[in-house]
């Protein structure tokens, strides 16, 4: 069995070792893959030879999903199995109600990934809808320690997050499972200054001290992120992947993350 990956980053880059793991040969554009994205030959090569196609591109800054862009009529003959990773912020805000995959979405900021969920999903893709993603390296014991932890004084804001490892194991799931969007997300949202705070404690470190959205100076797009309030449920990939988080919440997760760290450090 042979998978198509588009686009080579931290998510993808965890499901293609899965697979391998599984036994699947894997190809992948991009500056970590063995294919140039803009190398048509290769990639309609890639695609005849192809079981499964994964993209994990996100929209242009036009707006535009640059796979479907360069690729859309391949892809539309494609007689395989397809799936796209795209993004909880296709619903919104949602006033820190929950929200599954029949809410409506490209209500809130990602009007370029909701267009783009909808036209892989018109396809006949797996779209696989994900909030924060962390693991090794990306989570907030790395924050904490380079400085770059915050704790924003908003009342009643929630995010839900994913561990990447629990990204991969989900894509794998759905390699059998019918056309539809799934939410991956773990199953405790819970305000980003509680996962600051815990982060700190295992670090034995200072807790960066409360300050309002204006007073942090965050980065438009961290700002943005703030704007939106949900709690993303988990339910249909439970019950229609056969699905189940291995870290169900921070408190795994992180502790995954802190141990992968030690081990790697006895390596050494």
């Amino acid at each position: 069995m042979q998978m198509l990956i588009f686009g080579l980053g931290y998510s993808a880059k965890v499901i293609a070792a899965r697979l391998r793991a599984q036994g699947w040969q894997v190809r992948a554009t991009g500056s970590d893959g063995d294919i140039a994205f803009d190398d048509d030959g290769g990639v309609h090569a890639a695609l005849a030879g192809a079981d499964a196609v994964l993209s994990s591109v996100p929209p242009a800054k036009d707006g535009s999903d640059p796979v479907l862009a360069r690729y859309g009529a391949a892809l539309g003959g494609f007689g395989g199995w397809t799936g796209y990773l795209s993004s909880t912020g296709v619903y919104g805000d949602a006033g820190g109600a929950w929200v599954d995959e029949s809410t409506p979405v490209g209500t809130g900021r990602r009007m370029a990934r909701s267009d783009a969920d909808a036209a892989w999903l018109a396809l006949g893709a797996r779209v696989f809808r994900l909030p924060g993603i962390y693991g090794p390296g990306h989570s907030a014991l790395d924050r904490v320690r380079e400085g770059r932890a915050h704790r924003i004084d908003i009342p009643g804001q929630v995010f839900s997050r994913i561990h990447v490892e629990d990204i991969a194991r989900g894509v794998a799931c759905g390699l059998n499972a019918p056309a539809g969007a799934y939410n991956l997300a773990d199953d405790y949202p819970c305000s980003q200054n509680e996962l600051i705070e815990h982060a700190c404690r295992m670090l034995h470190a200072p807790v960066p001290p409360m300050q309002t959205i204006e007073e942090a100076n965050l980065s438009p797009m961290a700002r943005g992120f703030y704007a939106e309030n949900r709690r993303v449920a988990n339910g249909k990939a439970k019950r229609v992947l056969g699905w189940t988080p291995r870290y169900p919440t921070y408190r795994e997760g992180l502790a995954a993350c802190l141990q992968r760290e030690d081990e790697a450090r006895e390596r050494e």
